[in-house]
């Protein structure tokens, strides 16, 4: 399900933002990630998705990320290692994941980040996750 398609995406204000590989909804405390089909995310990709988190949030609050993967792409795993050495503003990420590729790429993924994450199979699992890692943060 496409975050537009959650019953209760609108409680969450988000703005939408279209870049040339995929959506991002920035929430208040925490951003959805629909990355488009067959696309493969690497640091160049990572950079960008970075410059648009940072102007939105600043670099010294922490927020959430959700990976929502509704389609199927390929990242290098290893551009996580050099995000996490370059940017520390992602306090915890939920990966949703809605078949079995997507689960494996998911577990990969899961390896290489350095904070809190959660492997969940649809948005009613990940959002309040996410929301209750980021209040536990902000505490």
């Amino acid at each position: 399900m496409t975050f537009q398609d959650y019953i209760n995406h609108t409680e969450f204000n988000p703005k939408k933002i279209r870049l040339p590989f995929g959506k991002f909804f920035l929430c208040e405390d925490f951003v959805v990630a629909e990355l488009d089909q067959e696309i493969h995310v690497d640091w160049s990709i990572i950079e960008k998705i970075a410059k648009m988190i940072i102007e939105q949030y600043g670099t010294s609050r922490k927020i959430g990320l959700i990976s929502n993967k509704i389609n199927s792409y390929s990242i290098d795993p290893f551009v996580w290692v050099t995000f996490n050495k370059e940017y520390d503003f992602i306090e915890a990420s939920a990966i949703v994941w809605y078949n079995d590729g997507g689960y494996v790429a998911a577990t990969l993924e899961q390896m290489f980040l350095k904070n809190s994450v959660k492997l969940c199979e649809s948005l009613d699992d990940a959002i309040p996750w996410i929301l209750s890692k980021i209040k536990t943060s902000k505490n």
